[in-house]
């Protein structure tokens, strides 16, 4: 479905119960499910990436349909490898099948895994035959991607030896990271990492109730909104303030664009401030996913600014970087903008309106991958939504 999206004010003044991370949920439905005893999650996820993945994970079928969901996918290849005799052939949409495994899929292989590629090398679907790997000494290329490493910590405490885990290469999305195997440790999982050594034995994870989070990825698109509006009074509900979220980066980078942000009883509240003097050159290496939100608000202030760090966005739902420049090239001569089957190119150009009038948003229901109220939310915030016949 396509949209047309304005706003008659650019003042915005609304409340915002934001999703559930996703990302935090994902790596918990994991965790649980290596767990021997059951435990409760609260707030999980309605994403259609989380529901997604807790269906594939009840294992009843053979064939695991994960559609576009890259991080479940990855999550799923490491975690059926451990499903003693059982075999699987898991694929995706068309998108996924262009998103390369092969690095993964390598490692796993020199652990024990039976991984075979039905189709094309290197990417899916896969045939997978469980059973039990061993794990010790592995080396992994960490400028590849943080889901492979998190696909592999995350199955590491059921490992025969565990793994001493060597990151060689130029690292990205460390929080990712982090926030694996911080999540382990509220699980009882024990581990250190020592220079580019993640060591963790066998052991057990430890059953234990958790409240998700709300999601700052999703945040950093009311941030955007914020920086672009003339007047704002915005609260988000359920943010931690000592996030184990790397995205929670977004206020420092929005600080600079105009907004004022405060916490206050696990909510965030944003107001208009002065904009500030943007550095003339940052590296989202370590947050990637804020590239389109940071890059439209650049692109609407007139902001010049070199972004580094973007070498994993070409294997994204679209090659992100490719696509935002498409985008952002026809706005002199077309307000129809194309999301490009990627749920933040959508999230991250509506909010364009404030700045450049009516736009059309194709395909607007993407968004459900990560945030499925998102158009309801840009109603409470005085957005004016029409949908468009086909």
């Amino acid at each position: 479905m396509n949209c047309k999206i304005s706003h008659p004010t650019k003042i915005i003044n609304c409340e915002i119960d934001l999703p559930s991370s996703k990302s935090i949920s994902n790596r918990l439905l994991i965790i649980k499910a290596l767990c021997k005893d059951n435990f409760e999650i609260k707030n999980l996820s309605n994403s259609d990436d989380t529901r997604t993945l807790l269906e594939a994970l009840n294992l009843s079928k053979k064939f695991i349909d994960i559609n576009d969901a890259g991080t479940s996918f990855r999550f799923l290849t490491a975690f059926l490898c451990l499903q003693q005799d059982k075999e699987f052939v898991l694929t995706g949409s068309e998108r996924l099948k262009e998103r390369p495994i092969k690095y993964l899929v390598n490692v796993l292989q020199k652990m024990g895994a039976e991984i075979e590629y039905l189709n094309k090398e290197g990417f899916a679907p896969l045939r997978i035959l469980g059973g039990e790997l061993e794990g010790g000494c592995i080396q992994v290329d960490g400028g590849i991607s943080s889901q492979f490493i998190s696909a592999i910590l995350l199955i590491a405490p059921t490992l025969y030896n565990g793994i001493k885990l060597k990151i060689t290469e130029n690292l990205v999305s460390k929080p990712y990271i982090l926030m694996t195997l911080e999540l382990m440790s509220e699980f009882g999982i024990k581990w250190t990492w020592i220079g580019d050594i993640i060591t963790i034995r066998k052991q057990t994870y430890i059953a234990k109730k958790y409240y998700v989070e709300s999601d700052w990825s999703s945040a950093s698109f009311w941030l955007q909104i914020a920086g672009l509006s003339e007047e704002c009074n915005i609260k988000l509900n359920g943010l931690e303030e000592t996030s184990i979220q790397g995205d929670k980066r977004v206020i420092d980078l929005f600080e600079s664009l105009g907004v004022l942000s405060t916490f206050e009883n696990k909510s965030l509240l944003l107001t208009k401030n002065e904009d500030k003097s943007f550095p003339k050159k940052i590296n989202l290496i370590e947050n990637p996913d804020l590239y389109q939100p940071l890059k439209c608000t650049l692109y609407a202030k007139n902001i010049i600014t070199e972004i580094l760090g973007l070498q994993t966005l070409k294997n994204k739902e679209s090659n992100r970087v490719v696509a935002v420049d498409k985008e952002l090239e026809k706005l002199d001569s077309s307000r129809i903008i194309r999301t490009h089957k990627d749920h933040r190119m959508a999230m991250s150009f509506a909010p364009l309106c404030l700045k450049f009038g009516e736009l059309q948003i194709n395909n607007v229901e993407v968004v459900n991958k990560s945030y499925p109220n998102f158009w309801n939310d840009l109603i409470k915030g005085g957005f004016i939504i029409s949908p468009l016949s086909d």
